[in-house]
């Protein structure tokens, strides 16, 4: 009998059109699909037609691995579907182990993670030209703790833009540390279930972030994204030098200021 990899896809942030082709693809011949269901929607499933579905919120590691083991001997195509992609707060590396401790085989496809989707909703660029270079990916420390060199503090002094995950419900703690490395006023928004039909897109300052996320009544599923690049209209005359006509790459020769 044939044995399949077991392969752990990407959702992506919600919309189920955000998936990747091969994400789709995978999921078009499932047998089986465990999917989070505490993040993944169930739409996102909706490439699955004919697969059985296995929501996992009520699982744990050991429940989950032997669901998806028993239907891979049984030689049935496994998906492991995780919102966002599986490689960013997705739990993964602790199911990895455990295949391979048991030798089955296994295979990733990364998806789009929330922080995409909410620039796509907020219609920004988080690298400005002379204004900010540099994403951080974070969240703050809550029941889970951060090493102490990765707490929000540390990462905020750097003034980079910074997408802050899984810290909807601490924006008290969230707000002071915004308010001292970016600034009372500086410009925060708040994306909830970004690509989703019931997107819900909050802009604020550093200084009221708690105060319009409980306006909002946002605790959860929501992204706090800080930084230059937030509404940064003003940074737009900082053009890239990639299309700079005077600027010469290996793919085009630079104009000289006159035109000649």
């Amino acid at each position: 009998m044939e044995t399949h990899n077991i392969c752990f896809v990407g959702a992506g942030p919600g919309d189920p059109e955000l998936i990747t082709v091969k994400g789709r693809r995978v999921l078009e011949t499932a047998d089986l699909v465990v999917y989070a269901g505490s993040l993944v929607p169930a739409a996102a499933t909706c490439w699955a037609a004919h697969a059985r579905k296995e929501n996992s919120a009520g699982m744990h590691l050991e429940q989950i691995i032997r669901v998806m083991a028993e239907a891979r001997q049984r030689g049935q195509k496994v998906v492991r579907l995780h919102s966002g992609d599986p490689s960013l707060y997705g739990a993964i590396a602790e199911q990895m182990a455990e295949l391979d401790r048991r030798q089955i085989p296994y295979e990733v496809i990364p998806g789009v993670t929330a922080a995409f989707a909410a620039a796509a909703a907020l219609k920004m660029e988080y690298t400005l030209p002379e204004a900010c270079q540099t994403l951080i990916l974070t969240r703050m420390e809550g029941r889970t703790p951060v090493p102490e060199l990765e707490d929000l503090a540390s990462l905020a002094a750097h003034q980079a833009s910074m997408a802050i995950y899984l810290s909807a419900g601490l924006a008290e703690s969230v707000e002071p540390v915004l308010k001292e490395h970016y600034g009372s006023d500086a410009p925060v928004a708040i994306v909830q279930r970004a690509s989703q039909p019931d997107e819900h897109v909050v802009r604020t300052t550093a200084k009221n972030l708690a105060a319009a996320m409980q306006a909002e009544s946002i605790e959860r599923q929501a992204l706090i994204i800080v930084g230059k690049a937030v509404g940064a209209r003003e940074h737009a005359n900082a053009a890239s030098k990639l299309y700079d006509p005077a600027f010469g790459h290996g793919y085009r020769k630079g104009e000289k200021p006159d035109g000649g």
